[in-house]
């Protein structure tokens, strides 16, 4: 039981030095072209640590934040419309003034930069925010830099094209592309009717293709060893 009263009474203790050193934040939004006044801004909210503590931002621009116990924060306005940067809040129970530093959002709170910021916390909009993209118009020449049309165009050219190559075809060379094609298309309606002539039919295919093939023969002269040998024989001699 005594240490769970002591326990408390530390609590208590902690609570209370924190209410006493706690500190009121004020600040307020500094109205440029962008966003001229609160009427462009709308309803806005600032944050410490992404909603530990808030205050909404009034008419005139100003806001605060209550009761700021002693530690690092990180404040940030919570806009519709605006984007803001980020802002490091120090407060320090022996310093009367909270310390004001930029922050890169992402970056550890355990470095510090020399670089201070005024206070009160002046925060300037710095772009608008854009949730829709204008429709893109039609371009004529960018649908045909796509590769899927390019291989469209070429086919569609090699398919008027062909009748006019295949005039000037001999007629030898014509009637042995007609009698490929025939056997092709016999073969392949035997393979998707499950006749196993077609299978057999495509490896003689393959066998006449490589028999038809010549073999280049090589017109080496006698093996390097039977050079040596002949070498050696007329040395003796």
């Amino acid at each position: 039981m005594k240490m769970v009263h002591t326990l408390s009474l530390l609590g208590f203790l902690l609570s209370w030095l924190s209410v006493i050193f706690a500190v009121e934040l004020h600040g307020y939004i500094q109205w440029n072209n962008l966003c001229p006044n609160y009427g462009a801004l709308s309803s806005a909210e600032v944050l410490l640590d992404a909603g530990k503590m808030s205050g909404r931002v009034t008419q005139g621009g100003n806001f605060s934040i209550l009761d700021v116990p002693p530690g690092t924060y990180v404040l940030s306005v919570l806009s519709r419309d605006y984007s803001f940067d980020h802002v490091r809040i120090d407060v320090s129970p022996s310093e009367p003034l909270p310390e004001v530093r930029p922050y890169i959002f992402g970056t550890p709170l355990l470095t510090t930069t020399s670089f201070s910021l005024p206070y009160p916390i002046v925060l300037t909009p710095r772009h608008k925010n854009k949730y829709f993209s204008p429709r893109e118009s039609f371009n004529l020449l960018g649908m045909f830099q796509s590769p899927m049309m390019m291989i469209m165009v070429l086919t569609g050219v090699l398919m008027l094209a062909m009748p006019y190559i295949i005039k000037q075809l001999d007629p030898e060379t014509l009637d042995g592309l007609k009698g490929q094609q025939g056997k092709a298309a016999s073969i392949e309606k035997s393979i998707q009717s499950g006749d196993p002539r077609g299978l057999s039919a495509l490896l003689s295919v393959a066998e006449e293709t490589k028999a038809s093939t010549p073999v280049p023969k090589s017109n080496t002269g006698p093996s390097t060893l039977q050079q040596r040998k002949g070498g050696k024989g007329n040395k003796r001699r």
